[in-house]
């Protein structure tokens, strides 16, 4: 499992030109990425390291404070597309994305998760194509990635 993770001030996702969900303030932007051999190990690692990533400034302006001490909002969104290989030819092959079910059942369990912190969890909508609007801050953008 793959969790892309930017720092922002805020989030809005929209679907079919309307919007589905929005943060305002410190957000952490998180493209997740299912793997077809991904198990609830993966997911907990996810869950697990998100809240506590240390990447939201301190009075010092040192990258010292997680999402649970400022209470940072989450937004999650599904992305397939970061399992893509693109080694052979031109076209990305996404054979190593999970399936539909497989990956909205474990997209669903990370955000079910995550809204137990206790933190605002927003989402995007598994499967939609949609529009996000965001700021990168930093710009920050940190890679978690279950395996390593």
């Amino acid at each position: 499992m793959i969790a892309v993770v930017q720092l922002t001030a805020g989030v809005k996702l929209s679907i079919d030109n309307e919007l589905f969900d929005q943060t305002e303030g410190p957000t952490l932007l998180v493209l997740l990425g299912v793997k077809n051999d991904d198990t609830i190990k993966d997911c907990d690692y996810i869950i697990k390291k998100l809240p506590l990533l240390r990447i939201f400034k301190d009075e010092d302006d040192k990258m010292n404070l997680s999402a649970l001490d400022i209470g940072a909002s989450l937004f999650v969104v599904s992305q397939f597309t970061l399992f893509a290989k693109c080694r052979k030819g031109n076209r990305p092959s996404f054979v190593e994305s999970a399936g539909f079910e497989i990956g909205n059942n474990f997209y669903n369990y990370v955000v079910d998760e995550l809204k137990k912190t206790g933190l605002n969890v927003a989402t995007g909508k598994f499967g939609a194509m949609m529009d996000l609007q965001f700021n990168n801050n930093g710009p920050v953008t940190i890679i978690l990635d279950s395996r390593e």
